[in-house]
């Protein structure tokens, strides 16, 4: 069967540069560049997403502190190795960078109808780790997921995801190999790490807030179908 990449995984993003520009790595000549980007919540606190974005996509002064962005791309992940030890990088990849004024009017009347934030990603992946079903000590529900989102070249995202609730309940019944779409948000979160000699280090993780989970099911062949019918 053959896979629409860009169906798999997308996402869009609308917040606030905060933060300088880093240097990221160089491909076939290309540069690429990470950024954060500040993006508020209902609630009023804030997500700060990293985005690694080409040289093409950046003008002069796009990425200047506190300008409102437009990002549409991929949430992607690749692995690193630190003292020897292997550790899961999240990004987004953009594949468009536009400032806010710049977006076309039915766009930002789009937006506009989502309360001004938006933060929306769509994966469609295989569940690789069986789910774990937590509740915390105030009752709620919770499923940790992990996702793989299959990439051109045969490579894969491997993306945390996290449920709640009813969803939750839903998640901690699923089978590895299970084939979900999911929608929901790219969240940040910080935490500690606490290291064997005893040291704490402050971390940030990212991952997907679930809105909506469904599971996928596969097509028959009609042929076996058929085959079933006459026997």
């Amino acid at each position: 069967m053959d896979t629409n990449y860009l169906e798999n995984n997308y996402l869009t993003l609308v917040g606030k540069v905060t933060g300088d520009k880093k240097f990221s790595h160089e491909i076939y000549g290309e540069s690429f560049y990470v950024f954060n980007l500040e993006i508020p919540r209902l609630s009023g606190n804030s997500d700060i997403i990293p985005i690694t974005v080409s040289e093409r996509l950046i003008k002069e002064d796009t990425l200047i502190e506190g300008k409102k962005l437009l990002v549409k791309g991929q949430f992607r992940s690749y692995n690193s190795y630190e003292n020897e030890k292997n550790r899961l990088i999240l990004t987004v990849f953009a594949k468009d960078l536009l400032e806010v004024e710049d977006v076309e009017e039915d766009e930002e009347n789009e937006m506009a109808k989502k309360d001004t934030i938006t933060n929306e990603v769509v994966l469609i992946g295989y569940i690789c780790k069986k789910p774990i079903y937590r509740q915390t000590p105030f009752g709620r529900e919770i499923s940790d997921i992990l996702l793989a989102v299959n990439r051109a070249y045969n490579k894969s995202d491997y993306i945390p995801c996290i449920a709640w609730g009813r969803n939750a309940r839903f998640c901690q019944n699923l089978e590895v190999g299970s084939q979900v779409k999911i929608v929901g948000r790219v969240q940040s979160r910080t935490y500690e790490k606490k290291h064997e000699d005893g040291t704490i280090e402050n971390r940030v993780a990212y991952e997907v807030s679930v809105g909506s989970l469904e599971v996928i099911e596969e097509k028959h062949d009609e042929s076996e179908d058929e085959n079933k019918e006459a026997v």
